[in-house]
């Protein structure tokens, strides 16, 4: 008998429920409870609890070290190492990597789009703890407050929180973004915009470190910025 034939007339609808699941923590990014998850997807909080209890000792999710929230799992990172995206030019590479060697701390760089941001060059040796796709994570990150910051007319990105309408003001006037980070405390990052001939944003550069150490950013500004112009003409 093959494998499809012992499957029960429940269970697809409970494969269904969990792959549901799975696409929602990708979707709303590393820390979203499972309260969240329920009111998301209208799951009674039973259920979601056990679809994401199930995914993590699978390994799909991992649980947060605060065990509140959960995360990508190494399954789904291996599934997404063979269809990853084709690397960037070696021009590109090759400015970033200068970065890299001139700066300790973790350098990415990031592409926009019309749905969030995807990281096109992710740091080996520092790899990004956060999705920012979403609209919950581009709050929480250097990165994704850099696209909340272009788009100052979307109300519904904006919400009606003034201490982060205020912060996105402060971006536009400075030209760089940073934030500290609410999945690794005492860390921070910085977001340097990458923007095309008609001053459009297209691409970031983002530096994750101690927030001591970015505190006072002006020496990694200067870098960040020159790696910016560099990379503007092969990015636009």
């Amino acid at each position: 008998m093959t494998g499809a034939a012992h499957l029960g007339a429940r269970q697809p609808k409970a494969i269904q429920s969990a792959l549901t699941v799975l696409e929602e923590v990708a979707r709303c990014g590393s820390g979203v409870t499972a309260r969240e998850i329920s009111d998301s997807l209208g799951l009674p909080k039973a259920t979601a609890y056990r679809l994401l209890n199930l995914l993590v000792q699978d390994e799909y999710l991992v649980r947060m070290p605060d065990l509140r929230g959960f995360a990508l799992g190494r399954k789904v990172v291996e599934l997404a190492r063979l269809v990853a995206p084709a690397q960037p030019p070696e021009a590109v590479r090759e400015v970033v990597d200068r970065l890299r060697s001139r700066i300790r701390g973790g350098i990415h760089l990031v592409r926009y789009d019309s749905d969030g941001v995807r990281v096109i060059d992710a740091d080996p040796d520092y790899p990004p703890s956060v999705s920012v796709r979403s609209a919950r994570a581009l709050e929480t990150s250097a990165m994704g407050r850099l696209l909340l910051a272009e788009r100052r007319g979307d109300s519904a990105m904006l919400g009606e929180d003034p201490e982060l309408a205020g912060q996105l003001a402060t971006i536009r006037i400075e030209g760089y973004a940073y934030c500290p980070s609410s999945w690794a405390p005492g860390t921070g990052c910085l977001a340097i915009p990458i923007r095309n001939r008609e001053g459009s944003l297209v691409a970031g550069l983002c530096l994750s470190a101690p927030a001591a150490r970015i505190d006072e950013p002006a020496e990694f500004l200067a870098l960040l910025r020159m790696g910016a112009r560099e990379l503007a003409p092969l990015l636009a």
